[in-house]
């Protein structure tokens, strides 16, 4: 067990100091859903807050969005156990994605907007200038993959983002660790998980199927999720078709212009 945690308790660490997520002073509002990842999200954060060589603060926030079915007391006794700070705030996003979905759609980018809004708005009221929330490898590759197929961008989830009014930092410190790693820890720490009764409502189809084509790919490239990790780190803008990036252009006639006549 301690093994796993000096694991992924390494990956935070060297993400920090890589990302710069967060450092002395800050506020940090955690968000905890009741799943594997933020759980495992909040124990790390509670273990760096003690073994860091600066301080800083930590809130942990559940949004209880009035799922029926959805026992909130298990993550309430949860928070208590874990001890520190914790504010649960009750705002129905149910009632707004049942009635707004279209048949047959997914619910999961609509709650996820609205759940954005909301944690917005508590960090600012709870004096949090940081958000951090609990995607990891998994969540970046696909989104990764997701963008490049579907959509036609090279983007996915930045590790560290400032939100559009400037005002909030949004964090995902666990985005370098392997989600089997963090399903073996929450198992081992035996965090009481809470299923989303709204995501059973409906498959994100595309995200399923991207993620199964990456697992046919991982039979034949093992280690094609680290692969992909790597190439996000490693780009060449010259190599690339965005002339707002890179001016090919003028890179061309530059180089015109500095080679002698023949």
């Amino acid at each position: 067990m301690r093994d796993l945690e000096k694991r992924i308790g390494r990956e935070l660490t060297q993400t920090n100091a890589r990302f710069g997520m967060f450092g002395p002073g800050d506020r940090v509002l955690v968000g905890v859903s009741g799943g594997k990842d933020s759980y495992t999200l909040l124990h790390m954060l509670q273990r760096a807050q003690r073994l860091a060589p600066f301080s800083f603060d930590l809130v942990a926030f559940h949004l209880d969005q009035g799922h029926p079915g959805f026992d909130v007391g298990v993550i309430e006794r949860h928070l208590q156990a874990v001890g520190g700070r914790y504010i649960i705030e009750r705002v129905d996003t149910y009632s707004i994605v049942t009635e707004k979905l279209a048949p047959g759609a997914t619910p999961c980018s609509l709650c996820s907007r609205l759940r954005r809004g909301v944690l917005y708005s508590a960090a600012r009221r709870h004096g949090c200038n940081v958000i951090a929330l609990g995607h990891h490898r998994e969540d970046l590759v696909e989104t990764l993959m997701l963008n490049l197929l579907y959509a036609g961008q090279l983007q996915t989830m930045p590790p560290r983002m400032v939100n559009d009014a400037g005002d909030v930092v949004v964090i995902r410190p666990l985005a370098t660790v392997g989600e089997a790693l963090i399903r073996q820890f929450a198992v081992e720490q035996g965090f009481p998980i809470v299923p989303c009764t709204l995501c059973g409502r409906g498959k994100d189809l595309k995200r399923d199927r991207v993620g199964a084509l990456i697992d046919a790919l991982e039979t034949e490239i093992p280690d094609v999720r680290s692969s992909i990790m790597t190439a996000m780190a490693n780009v060449r803008k010259s190599h690339l078709l965005d002339s707002r990036i890179y001016d090919h252009k003028a890179a061309g006639q530059s180089l015109s212009s500095s080679t002698p006549p023949g």
